[in-house]
């Protein structure tokens, strides 16, 4: 795996003529040294279309100075990115080109801008001679090498934050530039500046003025936001950072759920393929997330116990039984990210963006085609309900109440798609489902757990373990699993069907 880090810097506007101002003044700061002028060449892959670009990532070889080698960045916040970083060689590193392959898929990675930068620098030392943050004078030369020919030059000033710095620091530096009359840079990133600066010049298109948004322009650009995320994901998922395959899963189910809903804006007989590959998609994320949410729901449950009912060893058997299962799920997860199908899937959903099967129901008023969108799954989700409340407790019971979680989730998906059309009514509903669907997935998370806790049992009493803790955990999962049902009532009632009004056909 590529070596990695945290890059927090600011960017200011200068000239040749600017000077860094006397940067010791600034609260903190003990000493200024100076450590010459480096010369940096970097050449920026990406595609001929610029996927990588339009989503803010950035990929360089570059040579000079310390850090020589192959540089992805991905934003993370405003003047915050995800540095990753592998040795030089002339072609890029597999670990990296994995990160990309959501973006780039079948493309190809040319060189798109090349830039030279000799590189003043001064380091900023507190009184310990720890660094602080580097400030550094850049005066930079850009060629455009694809999708243009023109060619670029400025200066401008980077202040990088230290690795495990206080970023409030670079709020000083930054009042002690300004009062230096150095004022921050419109652009990003040097690349983002370099493309803008060599593009050549966009050809006039005309384009809607004062159309009133469709129902279909709703519906789609809920899709398209979902679409974004599952690819904007998909290096999170690979880098195992925290929560990323639950965001994943839940843009998946959210884009199935919006195909499924809005049957009248868009065909099925287009959109049910793609429905059944994200089906696919979703069922290969959940064997990774829903270890992470058993496996979190365990250790939650031990940790509530007093240490003098944990008898034997409990918490080494829980260890080693998660930590097997989620190795082999792990792996399973990344490697569907490689696979054809999933790049398949992708791409139907650029081709499905690009030429929508819109029906005639999309061209209409929203307010007058979503709600009945939101009104059939509320429905859907009232029978189910209905027929979990009439059920007794048991697995049947277990059964309808998952049921009715997976409606309750539909309902709020819709809802959610319709809001920026519907406004607030439909956003207290969708409030409203999300605290159903958190009951009722509790109460599902119960029934994996006793699951789960019954086969540890079954270990630990093969292996001549007392089984009293895993005993005392189930029942407490049991009491968790009725209190739920019981209180199921009363959250159905205030999940209230949505004051909305859908207008009659025709």
């Amino acid at each position: 795996m590529a070596d990695s880090k945290r890059e927090i810097e600011r960017k200011y506007e200068a000239t040749a003529e600017t000077r860094l101002p006397d940067l010791s003044r600034v609260a903190g700061v003990s000493a200024v040294d100076h450590r010459g002028v480096t010369e940096l060449d970097a050449v920026y892959y990406d595609t001929e279309d610029l996927r990588l670009a339009a989503d803010s990532l950035t990929l360089r070889r570059r040579t000079g100075g310390s850090d020589a080698g192959w540089h992805l960045k991905f934003p993370v916040a405003s003047g915050i990115r995800d540095e990753l970083r592998e040795p030089l060689s002339d072609t890029l590193p597999p670990s990296l080109a994995g990160l990309l392959r959501s973006r780039v898929r079948d493309g190809e990675l040319v060189p798109v801008v090349r830039l030279r930068s000799a590189r003043d620098v001064h380091h900023l030392l507190d009184a310990g001679g720890a660094l602080l943050a580097e400030a550094s004078t850049d005066t930079v030369r850009a060629e455009r090498l694809t999708g243009g020919s023109g060619t670029a030059a400025w200066t401008e000033i980077e202040v990088e934050l230290a690795d495990d710095g206080d970023p409030a620091f670079l709020d000083a530096v930054e009042r002690r530039l300004r009062k230096a009359g150095v004022r921050p840079s419109a652009a990003p990133s040097k690349l983002a500046r370099a493309l803008a600066e060599t593009a050549p010049k966009p050809k006039k298109t005309p384009g809607r003025k004062g159309t009133h948004p469709t129902a279909g322009d709703h519906v789609l650009t809920y899709i398209r936001h979902q679409a974004e995320a599952i690819v904007a994901l998909d290096p999170a998922v690979r880098r195992d950072l925290p929560d990323s395959v639950h965001q994943m899963r839940v843009a998946t189910r959210r884009l199935r759920s919006a195909l499924r809903s809005y049957g009248k804006i868009l065909d099925r007989g287009v959109t049910d393929p793609v429905g059944d590959e994200l089906k696919w998609l979703a069922a290969e994320l959940g064997i990774d997330r829903d270890q992470e949410v058993l496996d979190a729901r365990l250790c939650a449950g031990l940790d509530g116990l007093p240490s003098t009912l944990i008898l034997g060893p409990v918490r080494s058997r829980l260890r080693i039984w998660s930590v097997a299962r989620r190795g082999g799920s792990r792996r399973r997860t990344v490697g569907v990210l490689d696979t054809t199908r999933y790049l398949a899937l992708l791409d139907s959903l650029d081709a499905l963006l690009t030429a929508p099967p819109l029906l005639p129901a999309a061209s209409k008023d929203p307010e007058r085609a979503l709600p009945r969108a939101v009104l059939k799954e509320y429905e859907r989700l009232a029978a189910r309900v209905g027929h979990a409340l009439e059920l007794p407790p048991g697995g049947d019971r277990n059964l309808a109440m998952h049921d009715a979680r997976k409606a309750a989730k539909r309902a709020r998906y819709a809802a959610e798609a319709a809001q920026p059309a519907l406004g607030k009514p439909v956003k207290r509903f969708a409030k409203r489902m999300k605290a159903l669907q958190t009951l009722l997935g509790d109460h599902q998370d119960s029934v994996v757990a006793r699951d789960a806790l019954r086969t540890l049992a079954v270990q630990a009493h093969a292996a001549g373990e007392p089984g009293f803790t895993w005993g005392l955990l189930y029942g407490r999962e049991e009491a968790t699993a009725a209190a739920g049902e019981r209180e199921l009532p009363e959250v159905w009632k205030r999940a209230s069907r949505p004051r909305i009004r859908s207008a009659p056909a025709g």
